[in-house]
């Protein structure tokens, strides 16, 4: 009976700020006083303060607070031996089983090795100039030219 008075009295008092505001020509933040006002009473009329006043006296109400409390404390301390003991956490892992996929494949191969080729390998000009006996020496430098050039040297 009193929870219904007072909440009926902050309703009231809501209202008559939200009027006040209304008539200093703040019409948006009147309207949103007056919702936020009207609450209480729609708590009141709907039971859901006569609900919670009857939980608030309750002991097996109490209890339950107190076995939501025990497993909280109980979900807190896994978390924190899990950290402590390096176990981590689930991001970690799959972060790790990544790593490990990444490096069951030779990073330097580009292509999977299936045995031996019998296609000759394609050498570069540079080693056939070489083994033909030619001497390409402009070739071997022309890079070394393109860069001096590039930077103005």
């Amino acid at each position: 009976m009193i929870a219904e008075t007072i909440c009926s009295a902050v309703s009231a008092a809501g209202l008559g700020i939200a009027a006040i505001t209304a008539y200093r020509k703040r019409f948006l933040a009147a309207t949103r006083i007056a919702a936020y006002s009207l609450v209480p009473v729609a708590l009141v009329m709907t039971g859901v303060v006569q609900w919670l006043a009857d939980k608030a006296f309750s002991p097996t109400a109490w209890v339950g607070v107190g076995l939501l409390g025990l497993s909280w404390l109980l979900f807190m301390t896994t978390r924190m031996v899990e950290r402590r003991a390096g176990v981590g956490t689930r991001k970690e892992r799959k972060a790790a089983a990544r790593a490990a996929q990444r490096d069951a494949v030779a990073p330097t191969a580009s292509a999977p090795s299936l045995g031996a080729s019998t296609a000759p390998v394609a050498q570069p000009k540079a080693a056939k100039a070489k083994k033909s006996g030619g001497t390409d020496s402009g070739d071997d430098f022309s890079d070394v030219e393109a860069i001096l050039k590039k930077h103005g040297i």
